[in-house]
């Protein structure tokens, strides 16, 4: 009975830490920086990028941004996506490391498309 309850308690935790990142990621003004033209920075792989992407985005890898960042305007506004929203924090780190301002973690990219309606490319 004591494991089920530490079982249920790990999940409740991975549960309420996954809301509140939700909450932070999605609704920290992303919307308004999307309609006032922030460019998406889809830092999965080239691959992963071709099987669907939204509309628009740019695409440059975690692996390949410390070389590709010269790129990117830093007088733009930069939100970062991935497949689960780790490396979009890591780029967001990097590029912020690298004097850009204005650059923000949009987390998953299928739950920024989802959350905001934005149009889907898909591989064709």
């Amino acid at each position: 009975m004591k494991n089920v309850l530490i079982f249920c308690g790990i999940i409740l935790t991975v549960y309420i830490v996954y809301r509140i990142y939700k909450y932070q990621t999605l609704d920290n003004g992303l919307d308004k920086l999307i309609r006032s033209g922030a460019v998406i920075l889809d830092v999965r792989t080239e691959k992963e990028y071709e099987t669907g992407h939204i509309a628009g985005s740019q695409n440059i890898s975690l692996g390949t941004i410390r070389e590709r960042f010269i790129e990117l305007d830093p007088d733009k506004t930069y939100i970062t996506v991935c497949s689960h929203g780790l490396r979009s924090v890591k780029v967001e780190n990097i590029l912020k490391e690298k004097g850009f301002k204005n650059v923000h973690n949009g987390g998953a990219w299928s739950d920024l498309q989802k959350n905001f309606n934005l149009k889907v490319s898909e591989k064709k």
